[in-house]
């Protein structure tokens, strides 16, 4: 695994939302004022479920990658590398997930994009057949 230096410090074990994570993930909410900013940290292998941010106007994510190697993958699209310096902005409304390589922890802030009525709706995880086709 290649070193690198987490800008943000890490929070602690992500326990609220463990049940939608397949692996050990962290969390250091930066703020909760304005736009809601999270550091979430993605231990190797670590990723999300299968996730939609729904919004009836505005809404969706940001995702400023900040340290080591994951991806990015909408439904029915191939998943994208994500890197340190990387940015992905998810609309309202988009089945996605994010998470770490196999081989590299992850990290990145997620930015709630401010919308009316927004809300997440959790999903199924991404199945380990999926995740370990993956390179």
């Amino acid at each position: 695994m290649e070193n690198f230096q987490e800008i943000f410090p890490r929070g602690g074990a992500n326990t609220a939302y463990a049940q939608y994570f397949v692996g050990n993930s962290y969390l250091n909410m930066l703020t909760t004022e304005g736009v809601p900013i999270g550091n979430v940290t993605f231990e190797p292998g670590c990723r999300n479920n299968w996730h939609i941010h729904h919004a009836t106007n505005g809404g969706g994510q940001i995702l400023l990658c900040t340290a080591g190697r994951g991806w990015y993958q909408e439904w029915g699209k191939p998943a994208r590398k994500l890197h340190a310096g990387d940015v992905v902005v998810i609309p309202a409304g988009i089945k996605h997930w994010h998470g770490a390589a196999k081989d590299s922890w992850f990290v990145h802030l997620a930015v709630e994009t401010p919308g009316e009525n927004a809300r997440n709706e959790w999903l199924e995880p991404v199945s380990d057949e999926d995740y370990s086709q993956l390179p």
